[in-house]
This record gives C-alpha cells, structure tokens and sequence, in this order.
C-alpha cells in the first residue's frame, strides 16, 4: 500500500466480456477501503479507479447471466434510466427518491426552468457531430451533497467520428464517481448503451444520415466491490471458474421474454396507480 488508489482499464468486444473483465480486475488489483455503508464487522471493500470499454455495445452475447438481478428488472431499469417510467417516484418530501437519473438528464431543473440535456446532445452533434460540447451532467451542487444516497452518475459525453468507410459512429463516455462494480454496474451499463442507441437514432432522424452505435466507455472514480457481500460474490468467481463464456452468457433473444415481463409489470404498476 503506497496510498495511491490503483488507475485500471480493460476493454471487450461486448458488454457481457467487458463487464465481467472489470470486476475481476477490481477484484485482483483493487485496494482495501473502507465505506460510509460499513457495519461495524464488514471487511473493507476491493476498490479502484476503472474505466472499462465496450468495442460493440450490441454485439451478442450481450447478457451475463451472472449480474445480480433478474431479466425482467434489467428491462424495468433500463425504461427507468431512458424512459423515465419511474421519474413520478420522487418524493424526497415523503422520504422517497431524490433524484432519477432520467428526471437529472431530461429535465434537469435549475433556475426555476428545466433543461433537457439529452435533446441538447442531439441538437449539437445534428449540427457539429465533431463538438466536444455534448454533454449532459446529474449532479445538483445545491441538494446533492446533503443527501444520504447522492447520483452514482455524474456525466454522459458523446461524440461523432466517421469510419474508415464513411459511415458516421457515435461514441459515448459515462463518468461515475463511485459505482458498485458487482451488483450495480452491469445494469447501468445495459442502460445508459440503450440511452446511446435513442441518441444515435435520433441524430440520424435529424440529419437524414445513419448514425451507428460505436463505443461505450465507462470511466468511475471509485469502482468498488463491498466487503459485505464478499461471500455472495465467491458464487461470481465460481461461475468464472467453471463455465464457459458461452455458458456464462445469454443472447437478448433469449431474454426477450423476461424483457416482456418487465413491460408487463410496468404496465400493472401503471393501471394501480403506482
């Protein structure tokens, strides 16, 4: 220990790979460190600075069958983050959320106005794909550093570059300042490639042009695997161990169904008024 927290990067042809590869370097080369979430006995957690890129974020397998939840969350997350099917949930008045990231990137409130940072992104690279002004950021300088449970999320970067052929690619960045590596980051990256893919589509809308989805890079500050759950995760290094990658993966076909699901449950939630 020298007192430097260790700088890591990995990269994968998709996202399952990259992800995977990401907790294991976080496991391998993170420092012990100690959280504000601790119980008294919790060992530190494994952490580090990461970032980790996805080469083709839609390239299959696309699902680790190893992140913690299930297929039909993944799809109620992902309408929360680009759909905002959650945004009526905050309440911090009532004790609830304080936040989504949907109502921070679409509706960001300063000012006693709103912003919509997302059609902001869309309109700059409409028309300068080059800028290096896209961008969209969640925190709240005036609420957030109060609260229990700030915005993991601080940033979404955009960018677009022609490829060797001509086609237009937009590349996106995510910039995290803490990210629990095992048990959050999978299914916020499954989200926020989804979010890259309505950019991307929309661009094209505006400029006649098709726009392909090119890389996802995920950069956060503290990328942490929590002393808490230790004995959970030994199931993770298990699966690793000893499956296959393609037994540890699942094509989106195949989740598809549980993906209906998740509409399903939404829906419900929706005719109950919840």
């Amino acid at each position: 220990m020298n007192g430097n927290i260790p700088t890591l990067y990995v990269h994968g042809k998709n996202l399952a790979e990259a992800w995977e590869k990401a907790v294991l370097a976080c496991w391998e080369k993170g420092v012990p460190i100690k959280t504000e979430y601790d119980k008294p006995d919790d060992p530190p957690s494994k952490d580090c600075t990461m970032m980790w890129t996805v080469d083709d974020p839609f390239a299959e397998p696309r699902i680790h069958r190893a992140f913690p939840g299930g297929l039909d969350d993944l799809e109620v997350y992902r309408q929360e983050v680009v759909d905002g099917v959650h945004d009526h949930w905050i309440a911090p008045e009532e004790g609830k959320w304080t936040y989504t990231y949907h109502k921070r990137l679409f509706d960001y409130e300063i000012e006693g106005r709103t912003v919509d940072q997302i059609n902001y992104i869309i309109e700059k690279l409409a028309s300068a794909g080059h800028s290096r002004r896209a961008q969209a950021i969640t925190w709240h300088a005036g609420l957030d550093p109060l609260t229990y449970d700030p915005p993991c999320l601080q940033r979404v970067w955009c960018r677009i570059l022609p490829n060797e052929q001509g086609d237009l690619v937009l590349s996106m960045n995510s910039h995290w300042r803490s990210r629990d590596a095992y048990k959050a980051a999978y299914m916020n990256a499954f989200a926020l490639t989804d979010l890259q893919r309505m950019i991307a589509e929309r661009i094209s809308e505006k400029i006649g042009q098709p726009i392909r989805v090119g890389r996802y890079t995920d950069i956060a500050d503290s990328f942490h695997i929590y002393g808490s759950y230790f004995e959970d995760f030994k199931g993770f290094l298990q699966t690793i161990e000893n499956r296959t990658f393609e037994q540890r993966t699942w094509n989106s076909e195949f989740a598809q169904p549980m993906f209906e699901d998740g509409k399903e449950r939404l829906r419900r939630e929706k005719e109950e008024g919840r």
